[in-house]
């Protein structure tokens, strides 16, 4: 396989993934995990999808990656310890997906991508970025995949020691974040794909099963055997060699988007 090209569009940072013959081709854009792989990078090294004949482009989320603040992820954990849902989880997914347009243009001036409809994929918060450009967008978009995601973020913040103190403001932003209720805006979409690793954290796993139920037709839930939370081992930062459950995941998203690729015009 070629090797990633690396840069960054509109400000942020990618690492994307050719076809074999760097042909013209539809895109794929993808947002990682903030558990391993928790870099463009990383989620590139476990999801590659190198059989579809689609550029998969790999986006960084803020503050992880290349834009990590000192070379670590301290700055994101004091951020957890702030406020875990309005100084972490909510900014993190509004701003990826509120600098997606820009990145997507920038992307489509660098690369012989396609100009349709582009193929969504994220794993865990990046997931809510992807069910957010889905049900908050007009963006067009041919096919959507999330891995073990954040499709409730109040499931999160529970994941998290303590009681959170939800106010009226934290209330609107957790709904803002509740994409069962907004499972009409996305079945009306895109065809979507839910990963769920059987042993992923229960509610987060409830809650894929929640959201294919809400989706109805067009939508498929992949349940994996062995896989909880991660895709990758720690530190999840560099690309590492693909584990045995990620290959499963790999395999999943491959078939699913290859059925839904639409041509090259």
């Amino acid at each position: 396989m070629h090797s990633p090209i690396t840069g960054t569009a509109a400000g942020v940072p990618f690492t994307a993934l050719p076809p074999v013959d760097h042909s013209r081709a539809p895109l794929i854009v993808t947002w990682h995990m903030l558990d391993a792989p928790r870099s463009d990078a990383a989620f590139a090294a476990a999801l590659p999808m190198n059989d579809l004949p689609a550029w998969r482009v790999h986006l960084g989320m803020p503050m992880c990656g290349a834009r990590m603040v000192d070379g670590s992820m301290d700055a994101g954990l004091e951020l957890i310890r702030e406020d875990v849902l309005m100084s972490f989880l909510y900014p993190f997914a509004r701003k990826a997906a509120e600098e997606f347009p820009a990145a997507l243009a920038s992307i489509r001036a660098q690369l012989p991508v396609d100009d349709g409809p582009i193929g969504v994929l994220g794993g865990s918060l990046g997931g809510a970025v992807a069910l957010r450009i889905l049900a908050d967008t007009e963006i067009p978009v041919f096919a959507g995949a999330v891995v073990n995601a954040a499709i409730r973020v109040r499931s999160v913040v529970d994941l998290f020691p303590g009681d959170y103190p939800y106010d009226a403001e934290s209330e609107k932003a957790a709904d803002s974040m509740d994409f069962v209720a907004k499972a009409g805006a996305i079945a009306g979409r895109a065809p979507l794909l839910v990963v769920s690793g059987e042993l992923d954290h229960p509610a987060l796993r409830a809650d894929a099963f929640h959201l294919v139920d809400a989706l109805g037709k067009g939508s498929e839930l992949l349940s994996i055997p062995g896989l909880a939370h991660p895709l990758a081992d720690e530190p999840g930062i560099d690309p590492a060699p693909q584990l045995p459950a990620a290959r499963e995941v790999d395999a999943g998203l491959t078939t699913w988007f290859r059925r839904h690729l639409p041509d090259v015009g």
